[in-house]
């Protein structure tokens, strides 16, 4: 399962990277507006660390003309980007276009099977499916994911399904099992992978057993 940092902060991208934990990197409108630099700068710089590895930045035009024209703009910045398109009609009707284009399109904001499998046969690279924004509206996020993963099998789709709105580490682990292609993953709960309350406290005792040996 591939794993792709969920910001636009450099220090964290760096972090990431410099452990070989990252598969690639994606953004959106609110992720660049915490990075607090000039939006050209900060994709530069995000695109020379990942180097060749995906890097998601969204189209944020309404229409699929305007859409069409955006991702063939942000298509140019590197052969990596994909665009970022929402899951609308006239998203879909520009997804298709640009598949035919060969530009890479990452469909965000779905949050059910139908949408999923839309964007699919439109021609979409990535799906991008939001479990934590779906639990927090009282439905079972890793249910619609599951089923997603097993549509997207069934039919043999290129399309790779992308697990976002990641909220905490079981999220991660319930995306591998179901088998799903990657998760978008924030710094914060990237970190969180590391922990095991139980791995600090074997750490601590083997410390402390390791000082009453005799040097």
């Amino acid at each position: 399962m591939k794993i792709y940092i969920d910001t636009a902060i450099l220090k964290e991208i760096e972090w990431a990277d410099e452990r070989g934990l990252i598969d690639g990197v994606t953004t959106n409108p609110s992720l660049l507006t915490k990075a607090d630099r000039k939006l050209g700068e900060v994709i530069r710089d995000i695109l020379d660390i990942v180097r060749d590895r995906p890097v998601s930045i969204e189209a944020v035009s309404q229409n699929a003309d305007d859409i069409i024209e955006e991702a063939k703009e942000i298509s140019k910045l590197a052969k990596n980007v994909v665009v970022k398109i929402p899951m609308t009609d006239e998203g879909m009707m520009s997804v298709r276009d640009l598949s035919a284009k060969g530009i890479k399109t990452n469909v965000t904001l779905v949050f059910s099977t139908s949408q999923a499998l839309l964007a699919a046969r439109a021609g979409a690279t990535y799906v991008s499916m939001f479990d934590g924004l779906l639990d927090d509206m009282g439905a079972e996020g890793m249910d619609v994911v599951r089923e997603t993963a097993q549509v997207f099998k069934n039919y043999e789709f290129t399309t790779e399904l992308i697990v976002a709105s990641i909220r905490e580490v079981k999220h991660i682990e319930a995306s591998a099992a179901a088998g799903v292609d990657a998760v978008a993953v924030p710094f914060k709960v990237l970190v969180q992978m590391y922990r095991h309350a139980l791995t600090d406290k074997g750490l601590k005792n083997f410390l402390e057993d390791w000082e009453k040996i005799p040097k």
